[in-house]
Order: C-alpha cells, then sequence, then structure tokens
C-alpha cells in the first residue's frame, strides 16, 4: 500500500511538475506576446497615419501685384504650409509663378513629378527642365520628354488686397 501511495505521490508531482511548466511555457508566449504587440503599435501607427492625416492648406503671399509682369515666369518662395519646428530654411518651398494677364496668374510646383527633383524654367525655350532624369515640361507644364508621365502640378492663385498669394500643400512627392 506504501508503493501506491508512493506511485500516487511521484503521479502527482509529475502533474505538479508539467503544470509549472505548461504555466512557464504560457507566461513566456504571453510576454512574448505583449513584447511584439508594443513594438507593433508604432509600425502600425507609421503605416496608417497618413491615411488619417488631413492635408493641410494654407494661402501664403508671395509678393504686391506690380512685383509681377505680364508673361513673365519667376521664381517664388515661401513658408511650407507644414513646417516642422527644427527645418530651418528647409521649411521654404517654392512656385514657378507666370502672371498669365491684368489678373489671371498661374502657379507650377518646382518638383518634377518622376522623382520630385527641383525643374528650372528656362524662358527662352519656354520649357521646364529637370536635370535629373532629363524631364521637360511646356510652358503650361504639360509633359514635353523623358521619363515623366505626369504634367507638373499647379497651385490656385489669387491677388487679395494687392498681393497675390498661393495656396500651397504640403510638398507633392512622385507617386
Amino acid at each position: 500500500m506504501a508503493t501506491q501511495n508512493k506511485g500516487a505521490a511521484d503521479h502527482s508531482k509529475e502533474m505538479a511538475r508539467m503544470s509549472r511548466r505548461d504555466f512557464l511555457s504560457k507566461l513566456g508566449l504571453a510576454a512574448g506576446g505583449l513584447v511584439a504587440g508594443l513594438m507593433g503599435v508604432p509600425i502600425l501607427g507609421f503605416l496608417l497615419a497618413p491615411l488619417l492625416r488631413q492635408e493641410t492648406e494654407v494661402w501664403r503671399e508671395v509678393g504686391a501685384l506690380d512685383d509681377f509682369e505680364i508673361g513673365e515666369t519667376v521664381v517664388v518662395t515661401f513658408l511650407d504650409p507644414a513646417p516642422v519646428s527644427w527645418a530651418g530654411v528647409g521649411a521654404r518651398t517654392a512656385a514657378w509663378l507666370r502672371r498669365v494677364n491684368e489678373t489671371q496668374f498661374i502657379a507650377f510646383s518646382v518638383y518634377c513629378t518622376h522623382l520630385g527633383c527641383p525643374v528650372r524654367w528656362q524662358s527662352e525655350a519656354s520649357l521646364f527642365f529637370c536635370p535629373c532624369h532629363g524631364g521637360v515640361f511646356h510652358g503650361d507644364g504639360s509633359v514635353a520628354s523623358g521619363p515623366v508621365r505626369e504634367p507638373l502640378p499647379t497651385h490656385a492663385v489669387r491677388v487679395r488686397d494687392g498681393q497675390v498669394e498661393i495656396r500651397t500643400t504640403a510638398i507633392p512627392l512622385p507617386g
């Protein structure tokens, strides 16, 4: 009978050992899951933030109406609509502004739609050139040649109280 009790005691110790092993195994899985979940929150936030962010649109003054000649295309600089505090001079951006007539303006983004390189205006040729990969745009922003497929983005322009203003958004990235 003593051997029978000893066998039952060994069996109950083995069950306790198994329970301890199961407990530690489950504890390890729970801790691993918690760490993975905590590490996944920033990654998930990074992936979902662009979908939830509202695009910032701001009207920026770029000069007095009399500063711009009809038919001339000039570069104008202004503060990015969503600058970060540490951006410094990088918070400034630009656009190519053309005065079409007494009351009408058109503003083109300075960034090529191919890879986002800054384009330059060549008044002699009436073309925008992208120095990075040879992209060329007509004076109206449409594609002339090169690897680019999309025309130059434009900004809305208005004249208010004698000042020319451009409606800006965050710097467009090629997509």
